[in-house]
C-alpha cells in the first residue's frame, strides 16, 4: 500500500497515471471543472495518499440542490465519480421513483478521498474524523459558492457535520430543514448505504420507504 512519505514532495497518483502538486488551491476558481481540476493534488489532510484519486462532485453548475453524501467508497475511488457503487445504485433507484432527476441535481462528497482499512484484498470504509472533514470543507464552501443551490441535503453525519459545522443527531433530526446563518437550507436525512446494511427484509423495505419519502419532500421542496 503506498504511503504518504512514498509519494511526498514527488507525485501524486491517479489512476494508474501520474500527476504533479497542484499549481493552484483553487482559491481563484469561479466554476466547477476549475475546482475540479485544482483538487486533484489536493493535500490538505493524509487522506489523498492511499486513495487512487480525488472523487470531485458532478452535476450542472445551475443545480437548486445538492446532494452530499459521506466519502467515496471502493468503487468511487476506482471510477472517479461519486455516487456510482452499491449506496450510489440505490440512491439513483429512489431517487427515480421519487421522480427526482439526478441530472438536474448536483451530487458530491464531505470528504473527496477513499479512507479505508486493508483487509486482505478489501479495502473497507472507515468514517472520516473531525480533522478530515474539516480539511475537507475547503472544496465543499467551493462547490457552494460555485453552485449558488436553494437546498443542500445532507446524507448522514458526516456530511450534515461538514455543512453545518456540528454534529448532529440525524435519527432526531431526519426530516427537518435547518438554516444556516447564512440562509442556506440543509434537508437532513440518512446516507443510503444504512439501507444497505439493514440485513432484515422486512426492516430493509421499511427505510427504503422512509427514504423514498425523504426523497419526495426534498422534491417538493425543489418546487416550492
Amino acid at each position: 500500500m503506498p504511503t504518504a512519505s512514498h509519494h511526498a514532495g514527488v507525485r501524486a497518483r491517479r489512476g494508474n497515471a501520474e500527476l504533479p502538486f497542484a499549481t493552484s488551491d483553487g482559491s481563484d476558481a469561479t466554476t466547477i471543472p476549475a475546482v475540479r481540476a485544482a483538487a486533484e493534488g489536493c493535500r490538505r489532510c493524509p487522506l489523498w495518499a492511499n486513495a487512487t484519486q480525488t472523487v470531485f462532485g458532478e452535476g450542472p453548475e445551475n443545480a437548486r440542490v445538492i446532494f452530499v453524501g459521506e466519502q467515496p467508497g471502493d468503487q468511487e475511488d476506482l471510477a472517479g465519480r461519486p455516487f456510482v457503487g452499491p449506496a450510489g445504485r440505490v440512491f439513483d433507484a429512489i431517487l427515480d421513483e421519487a421522480e427526482v432527476d439526478r441530472t438536474k441535481v448536483y451530487v458530491t462528497n464531505a470528504v473527496k478521498h477513499f479512507k479505508f482499512e486493508p483487509r486482505g484484498k478489501r479495502r473497507i470504509h472507515s468514517k472520516p474524523n473531525a480533522g478530515e472533514i474539516s480539511a475537507c470543507r475547503w472544496w465543499m464552501d467551493k462547490e457552494l459558492a460555485i453552485i449558488e443551490p436553494e437546498l443542500v441535503v445532507a446524507l448522514g453525519a458526516t456530511a450534515a457535520q461538514s455543512l453545518l459545522g456540528k454534529a448532529v443527531p440525524i435519527t432526531r433530526m431526519r426530516g427537518q430543514v435547518l438554516e444556516r446563518e447564512d440562509g442556506l437550507r440543509v434537508f437532513i436525512t440518512v446516507h443510503p448505504s444504512f439501507i444497505l446494511r439493514i440485513r432484515e427484509p422486512a426492516d430493509k423495505e421499511a427505510e427504503r420507504a422512509r427514504f423514498r419519502a425523504d426523497m419526495i419532500s426534498v422534491r417538493k421542496l425543489m418546487a416550492a
